[in-house]
C-alpha cells in the first residue's frame, strides 16, 4: 500500500492540476458508469459532518453505501469506505492497478488517481448509493466526473483562494459545477451567492436552500425539522458536537427528501442515524483532565464556528492551543477568530512544503498580541508541553490543520 501512494504521487508535477479532462479519459477507458443514486457534495466547510451523516442514515436503513473522503487523518484506507467499514489494502491496490493499466501515458495527480480508484473498489463492492466528498472546489475537482443525482453545497466562504477565486461569487460559481440540469440540489448556506443560484436557475436545477426550502427549529432538548414534506419534530440532537451541526444534518434531511423516490427512509432510520454518527477531528472532546479537543478547522469560517463551540462548553480556567497550519492559509484569519478564546499559544510546525514552520506560525501569534508559551518543532511536542503545564480543570485544544490533529491523536494513541 505503501508503496502505491508513493507511486502515484509521483505521476504528476503538481500536486494539485484542476481539470477533468485527464479522469474523463481514464474513466471512460475504465468503462466507470453509475449503477446506483450519486451524492456529490461540495462546500467550504461541513462537508465531512453532512457525509458521514448521510452514509449513517442510509446504512440504518439497511442500504449498502460507498463514501469517498478526502482527506485522511492516520490511514489512507479512511478516504474509502464500504457499508461502514473501511476499504482493505488489497481492496484499494486492485483499485490502484486498475487505473495504472488503463491510465496509459495520462499523468493523473494524486486525487485523481485516488478517486478513480476509489470509483473502482465501489463498482466491485456494488454498494446501493455512492457519496462522494468534493476535494476542491467542484466544478473541476476530479468527483465531478461522476454525475450527481443529488448535488450538495454546505455553504461558501474564503478557502482555496488561488484557485477558486477571490470572493464568494467566484467560489460559489465553482461549487456550483456539481449541479446538474434537471436535477435536485441542497444548499446548507442561508445566504448563497447569487452566482450559485443564477447557474441553478439557468441549468434548471431544483436547488433547496436552508432557511428558504427547508430548515430546523431548536426546542427544548431537541429539535424539529421542516421541508417539503412536511415537519418532523422531536428530533434528538446529532451525535456530532457543535453550533453548525443542525444545518448540516438539516441539509442531510433535505437532501435524503430529495432521493425519497430512490432511497427512502424511515424516522427510525434518521433517529438512529443522527445519534450514532462518528467523525474523528471535528470538534472532538475526548475524555479525561485536562480536557482535550481536536478539531480540523483550518479557514477563518471554521475558526469562527470553533470559536463559538468552545464558548459553548462549560467553564475552564485557562485554554492552551496546540496550533499548526499550512502556510498557504489564511492564518491570520485564523488566529483572529479565535481571539479571546485562547490563554496560552503552543505554536508548532508541520511537515511538508507547505507547512509552517513554529517560528512562522508564533511570528503571525506575537504580532496579534496573542501571548506564546513556546515554539514546537511539531504539535506532538506541543502537545506534551501542554499536558505537563495545563491544570486539571484546563482545556486543551489542537487544531489548525488534519496534519495538527492526526499529530496528536497519534501522540495520544503512544
Amino acid at each position: 500500500m505503501a508503496e502505491w501512494l508513493a507511486y502515484i504521487e509521483a505521476r504528476h508535477a503538481k500536486a494539485i492540476d484542476l481539470g477533468l479532462d485527464r479522469v474523463r479519459i481514464v474513466s471512460a477507458r475504465l468503462g466507470q458508469r453509475p449503477a446506483c443514486p450519486v451524492v456529490t457534495v461540495a462546500g467550504t466547510n461541513g462537508k465531512g459532518s453532512t457525509c458521514a451523516m448521510l452514509e449513517r442514515i442510509l446504512g440504518a436503513a439497511g442500504y449498502r453505501v460507498g463514501l469517498y473522503t478526502s482527506p485522511h487523518l492516520l490511514r489512507y484506507n479512511e478516504r474509502v469506505r464500504i457499508a461502514g467499514r473501511e476499504a482493505s489494502d488489497e481492496e484499494l491496490c486492485a483499485g490502484f492497478a486498475r487505473v495504472e493499466a488503463a491510465r496509459g501515458d495520462v499523468p493523473l495527480t494524486y486525487f485523481e488517481f485516488g478517486t478513480l480508484a476509489a470509483w473502482e473498489v465501489f463498482a466491485a463492492a456494488a454498494p446501493d448509493a455512492v457519496i462522494l466528498e468534493v476535494g476542491l472546489g467542484g466544478r473541476l475537482d476530479a468527483t465531478n466526473v461522476f454525475d450527481a443525482d443529488c448535488a450538495v453545497v454546505t455553504g461558501v466562504d474564503l478557502d482555496h483562494m488561488e484557485f477558486l477565486g477571490n470572493d464568494r461569487e467566484s467560489i460559489a460559481f465553482e461549487k456550483a459545477g456539481i449541479l446538474r440540469p434537471g436535477r435536485p440540489a441542497v444548499c446548507g448556506d442561508p445566504q448563497p451567492p447569487g452566482s450559485l443560484l443564477d447557474h441553478a436557475k439557468r441549468i434548471g436545477a431544483g436547488l433547496q436552500v436552508l432557511g428558504r426550502d427547508f430548515g430546523f427549529i431548536r426546542q427544548d432538548g431537541q429539535w424539529q425539522f421542516w421541508g417539503s414534506d412536511g415537519r418532523r419534530s422531536g428530533l434528538a440532537h446529532p451525535a456530532l458536537r457543535g453550533a453548525r451541526q443542525l444545518a448540516n444534518a438539516s441539509t442531510v434531511l433535505a437532501t435524503l427528501d430529495c432521493l425519497r423516490g430512490s432511497l427512502p427512509v424511515a424516522m427510525r432510520d434518521i433517529r438512529e442515524g443522527l445519534a450514532t454518527v462518528e467523525l474523528p477531528g471535528r470538534f472532538q472532546v475526548l475524555p479525561g483532565r485536562p480536557t482535550l479537543v481536536l478539531d480540523v478547522a483550518h479557514n477563518p469560517q471554521a475558526a469562527r464556528t470553533l470559536a463559538e463551540n468552545l464558548g459553548d462548553m462549560a467553564f475552564h480556567p485557562r485554554t492552551w492551543a496546540v496550533f499548526g497550519m499550512l502556510r498557504d492559509k489564511d492564518m491570520a484569519g485564523v488566529i483572529d477568530a479565535l481571539r479571546g478564546r485562547v490563554d496560552a499559544w503552543l505554536p508548532a510546525g508541520l511537515e511538508g512544503p507547505r507547512g509552517a514552520s513554529g517560528e512562522e506560525v508564533a511570528a503571525l501569534l506575537g504580532g496579534a498580541g496573542e501571548t506564546v508559551v513556546g515554539v514546537f518543532a511539531d504539535p506532538g511536542q506541543a502537545l506534551r508541553h501542554a499536558l505537563e503545564n495545563a491544570g486539571g480543570d484546563d482545556r486543551i485544544l489542537a487544531f489548525g490543520s488534519f496534519l495538527t490533529v492526526a499529530h496528536v491523536m497519534r501522540a495520544v494513541a503512544r
